[in-house]
């Protein structure tokens, strides 16, 4: 077996089962059976290895939400679905759960938005969405699809500022917050 594999699916393993400050090289070295100088062959730090577990496990997440939700539902309805689905992974996944991590994220966040590219899948959604609701007429028009998509992109933008803000209020105001948002964007008939 490929030893980068070998030591990336071990750490994937550790990662959730024992979260990431709990997992450290010698476990993951003598799970995958190597010798620890043999993962910095591989990978520089722990945080590295991690952050490529947390990005395919942040993908692969996305792609079930997609592929689970009923894109014909009403508006407010979808997006709340589509939050509560990704805090429900994000406090009972424990890769994914380390976004909120005061120790991590900060770190974690960097990576991310270096490798993440121009193609974020929920990002494309939401935007893919709006064009859909504005065909239908079931949000507002008056509203540009850039602004549309940057109410998400701030979503995103304040939960990677959670600890100026206040961790303790975290998930909750980014749901609270989404839901202000689509309200103020389907409630504008009457």
């Amino acid at each position: 077996m490929d030893k980068k594999k070998l030591i990336y699916d071990c750490g994937r393993e550790l990662f959730h089962s024992k979260g990431f400050k709990d997992t450290n090289i010698s476990d993951i070295a003598k799970m995958a059976g190597i010798a620890v100088g043999t993962f910095y062959n591989y990978y520089s730090s722990k945080e590295k290895l991690f952050f490529e577990i947390y990005m395919k496990e942040n993908e692969k997440f996305k792609k079930r939400i997609i592929e689970s939700l009923d894109m014909n539902q009403d508006p407010v309805a979808l997006v709340r679905q589509i939050v509560e689905q990704n805090i429900s992974a994000m406090t009972s996944n424990k890769i994914l759960k380390e976004w909120y991590n005061r120790d991590l994220f900060r770190e974690l966040e960097n990576y991310y938005e270096e490798v993440k590219g121009d193609d974020d899948s929920i990002r494309s959604l939401y935007a893919g969405l709006f064009k859909k609701w504005k065909a239908e007429g079931a949000i507002r028009q008056d509203i540009d699809d850039e602004l549309l998509s940057a109410f998400f992109d701030s979503l995103a933008y304040i939960d990677s500022h959670k600890e100026e803000i206040g961790v303790q209020h975290f998930p909750q105001l980014i749901q609270y917050m989404a839901e202000f948002i689509m309200k103020g964007l389907t409630d504008f008939k009457k």
